[in-house]
């Protein structure tokens, strides 16, 4: 119990580990001199922990935002949120989601390399969210434990495997190579980014060649623009929140300055992700050659979604923005409809909307960034809807997966679920 304790929260609990160890694996098999092979491995590791860091403040930032925005609009109803749902998911079934866990790693492996699928998944977090995920709907239809990690782990090794590979094409054309792939559960909306980018824009027409007139060439920086954009956003949800509302949030900071203060974290965090990214893939890929050749050949790591952003900084925001004024809408349409209210939660919006931009804009330019990330924002609102009464029924009320191969799956089992029963 405590080895794999120690193996799921320890080691495959933390990304950062996941990763280092990798490249510690790499390097060995490389037969690099043990100078490097350090050197390497913990380069992997911090250039990870600075993303975290980044990642950490952005999302900070965002559920400030979000709480500005809740209060200024006065809306309820579900958060789509994968680590909230995980969270309350492993109070009821902790050992089964630890054992879909780490048994669905290792057939990933497998799965790489004996198939012509060849990508490792190194997103720990969402293998997690993802054996939550299959173990509330095996639980849902009353499969017994043993049942649910057999049917998970397998599960999980596949889509670990196969999902990158949806979004591989589209990847190549951001990264102009072929040695990462997407690690994100979220590659049928990047897919799908990318295919319609393709139908209706030009790639020449980049985000990142936007032509501003006269003083506002400076928001051509990436962190110029992030930080005006992000300003607009917050003050718009703090002036409609009030005073007295911003004042209890504020913490003694002036309610005027706070909003600003937020936005300003963001664009920090915004930029120590990508100066994170940068250092650890520059890492990692060099490493992850020796497991490719020696282990499983032409494999390749499928690494979280903000290994993208540093590619196409502006098309991130746009992204975000598309995405999460789509989000606003479907949440208008289903409170008309009768349908569950999906409350479009600013982090999840972010960090998926904002790679379908980046994602979109590689195949169809400005146009393709805007139309693929509001594809993205309407598929994060309907299948959350859709899936939420299967989360409700096992007790996880208030919130669902946004990602969208979690729901895809999930409704597939759900379907022959019920056919069967």
């Amino acid at each position: 119990m405590e080895i794999l304790n120690f193996i799921v929260f320890g080691v495959l609990g933390q990304a950062s580990l996941l990763v280092g160890m990798i490249s510690l694996v790499g390097l060995i098999l490389q037969k690099k001199s043990a100078t490097k092979v350090l050197s390497g491995t913990l380069k992997t590791i911090v250039g990870f922990v600075i993303f975290g860091i980044g990642s950490a403040a952005a999302s900070d930032a965002l559920t400030a935002f979000q709480e500005l925005f809740t209060r200024g609009f006065n809306v309820k109803g579900v958060l789509p949120l994968a680590e909230a749902v995980t969270g309350m998911a492993q109070t009821k079934f902790p050992m089964v989601i630890a054992l879909v866990m780490v048994c669905g790693f290792a057939l990933n492996l497998v799965v790489a390399r004996l198939t012509r699928f060849k990508n490792i998944f190194l997103t720990g977090q969402h293998n997690l969210y993802l054996a939550a995920m299959l173990t509330i709907l095996f639980q849902y239809f009353g499969m017994s434990n043993t049942v649910t990690v057999v049917l998970g782990s397998i599960l999980l090794a596949l889509s670990a495997a196969i999902y990158p590979a949806i979004a591989q094409k589209y990847m190549r054309k951001i990264t102009g190579s072929d040695e990462i792939a997407i690690g994100h559960y979220c590659t049928i909306a990047y897919a799908l980014s990318g295919w319609i980018g393709e139908k209706i824009g030009d790639p020449n027409k980049s985000t990142e060649k936007l032509k501003m007139p006269g003083w506002l060439s400076i928001f051509k920086d990436y962190v110029v623009s992030i930080a005006a954009t992000m300003s607009i956003i917050f003050y718009i949800s703090a002036l409609a929140a009030g005073q007295e509302q911003v004042e209890e949030l504020a913490g003694g900071m002036h309610w005027l300055i706070y909003p600003f203060m937020k936005a300003l974290l963001f664009t920090g965090g915004m930029y120590v992700i990508i100066t994170g990214v940068r250092m650890f893939i520059g890492e990692i890929l060099p490493a992850f050659l020796g497991i490719s050749e020696k282990l499983i050949p032409n494999s390749r790591p499928a690494l979280d979604c903000p290994v993208v952003f540093p590619y196409a900084p502006t098309a991130v925001i746009l992204g975000f923005i598309s995405a999460y004024v789509t989000g606003l809408i479907c949440m208008f349409i289903f409170a008309l409809i009768g349908m569950t209210i999906i409350i479009p939660v600013a982090g999840p919006y972010f960090f998926i909307g904002g790679t379908a931009g980046v994602f979109g804009n590689a195949s169809g330019g400005i146009k393709g960034a805007i139309a693929g990330s509001a594809l993205a924002g309407l598929l994060i609102a309907v299948g959350p809807a859709v899936m939420y009464n299967v989360c409700d029924s096992v007790g996880l009320v208030g919130t669902c997966f946004p990602e969208t191969d979690f729901n895809f799956l999930g409704y597939i089992i759900y379907t022959i679920g019920n056919i069967i029963s």
